[in-house]
């Protein structure tokens, strides 16, 4: 996904368009938004060499990013939308974020608690009463929090399709009875796709409409958004930005990247531009109300998206954990980030707010390259370090004898499904090497490199084959009587075997 290239020369560095406004408290615009540049400061010319140099390096053939910082909207377009028919990246180009839109499906569930028609804390079955996976304990007990908090503890990486019909998530919910539970619901912290469709589906239910047409009346239409849309049939005339693979270091459009499930739709199917997503972080930014001053949330159904994190652990970074779909992240200077993100093929993107600071950034890329982008500006924190002055935790690699070493050797599998229902398994070996772990990863046939120098226990960095920091974080976890049982590796687990 890292790859050197040739061809973008000073395509990349093509500006396509910038806008700056004035935001209000309640988040309005205070000023019409103008064309102009960045602020003539290193912080924003640093900015702008980061991604032209990224899209050089990588294989980028267009980044949009939206920025709010002291009151001001900033957003720039660079590079263009589709190496075969290149437009300019602008403020309107369509995206898909991936899974940021699993903040949507969120952000909908508490439309419908303000509404007095779900409760955060009430087992799912009350709104789907025939819901189960393989274990029935479980399956009774599950609430929608958990769904939200990706503690519900199931197999998250379920990815089937079901056709593109209006039945397509029942039909995926209704299929999770075969779903292995991990862990039990509430304890554990486990990236889950599956636990947010569930949500999505109570949303159809509830709402008594498609997952899709819910969300455009309980939040798009509202907040104004003009560029987002679930269906590639409603983009049509729109700005779109394609999705690239890298082939010999160069991007090749390749449209394969481009469909995901309809039955996969709660976790990340929502195709938005960057000035959409500057109205979704002036709004999470905010009190609760739309632009024209309308009350769309109330305040503490807002913040309470942001708080009371269930279990934490790693994901990328580490978390404290997550809230009602938002990853609540600590920092070195004790303020909280928020965040999420979207690393699907083609589209990699990032979301982070820090709403103490009334900050906001998001990037959006049309590369697989973008995955080198997100992870030195989010996961690296170089943005939030230079525009809004907080950081990662430290965390300094430390290096172990054998015998410290010796409790997390061993083969570690994890599952997933695919979106043709196969089964597919990951296998990981652990040995200890040079004061760190040495790791090889086989899945589908291909096997890669990772070595992780911890830096407390159970927690480290994770490294490349070169010895190079991969700017992401992982955890081990014990059970009862303290032997590892578990290695979660961007919040998925992959249980120790040996």
């Amino acid at each position: 996904m890292i790859s050197r290239r040739e061809f973008l020369g000073g395509a990349a560095a093509g500006v396509a368009a910038l806008y700056v406004s004035a935001c209000s408290g309640n988040g309005k615009s205070a000023v019409a938004r103008t064309r102009g540049t960045f602020p003539n400061t290193g912080a924003f010319q640093a900015l702008d060499a980061k991604i032209e140099a990224a899209m050089r390096a990588n294989a980028i053939p267009g980044v949009a990013v939206g920025m709010i910082m002291d009151g001001k909207e900033y957003v720039k377009g660079y590079g263009v939308t589709n190496v075969d028919y290149p437009l300019p990246v602008d403020a309107n180009t369509v995206f898909r974020i991936n899974s940021t839109t699993k903040t949507f499906t969120g952000t909908a569930v508490m439309r419908l608690v303000d509404e007095g028609k779900v409760d955060l804390d009430t087992p799912v079955r009350k709104y789907l009463p025939d819901f189960a996976t393989t274990d029935a304990a479980a399956s009774a007990q599950v609430t929608v929090r958990q769904l939200l908090n990706h503690s519900a503890g199931w197999l998250g990486d379920d990815l089937q399709g079901f056709g593109e019909g209006d039945d397509a998530l029942a039909r995926f919910v209704a299929s999770m009875k075969d779903l292995p539970q991990l862990t039990s619901p509430g304890s554990t912290f486990s990236y889950n796709n599956a636990a947010l469709c569930v949500a999505g589906r109570i949303v159809e239910v509830v709402q008594g409409s498609s997952y899709e047409a819910a969300v455009k009346t309980l939040l798009l239409d509202p907040l104004g958004f003009t560029h987002s849309r679930f269906f590639a049939n409603d983009i049509v005339g729109f700005n779109v930005a394609a999705s690239h693979k890298i082939m010999n270091g160069k991007a090749v459009v390749d449209p394969a990247l481009w469909p995901i499930p309809r039955s996969n739709g709660p976790t990340g199917n929502l195709l938005s531009s960057v000035g959409d997503q500057m109205r979704w972080a002036r709004f999470h930014l905010g009190d609760g109300r739309a632009p024209d001053g309308s009350r769309l949330l109330s305040e503490a159904s807002l913040k309470a998206m942001q708080s009371r994190p269930g279990p934490g652990g790693t994901l990328i970074v580490e978390l404290d954990g997550m809230g009602v779909a938002w990853m609540l992240r600590p920092s070195a200077e004790g303020v909280q980030i928020v965040q999420h993100g979207g690393s699907g093929a083609g589209q990699p993107s990032g979301f982070v707010m820090v709403p103490s600071k009334g900050f906001a950034l998001t990037v959006l890329t049309n590369s697989d390259g973008g995955a080198q982008l997100i992870s030195e500006l989010f996961y690296d924190d170089w943005a939030l370090r230079r525009f809004a002055g907080v950081s990662n935790l430290p965390a300094s690699p430390m290096t172990l004898s054998a015998d410290q070493l010796s409790p997390y050797e061993g083969r570690y599998v994890g599952e997933d499904i695919s979106e043709a229902g196969n089964k597919g398994t990951t296998v990981v070996e652990f040995r200890a090497q040079g004061g760190r772990l040495d790791g090889r990863i086989t899945a589908e046939g291909q096997t890669s490199s990772i070595g992780i120098a911890f830096y407390r226990p159970d927690f480290g960095l994770d490294f490349d084959a070169a010895g190079k920091s991969a700017n992401t974080r992982s955890d081990f976890l014990r059970d009862g009587d303290g032997t590892v049982q578990w290695w979660r590796r961007r919040g998925r687990l992959y249980r120790r075997q040996s």
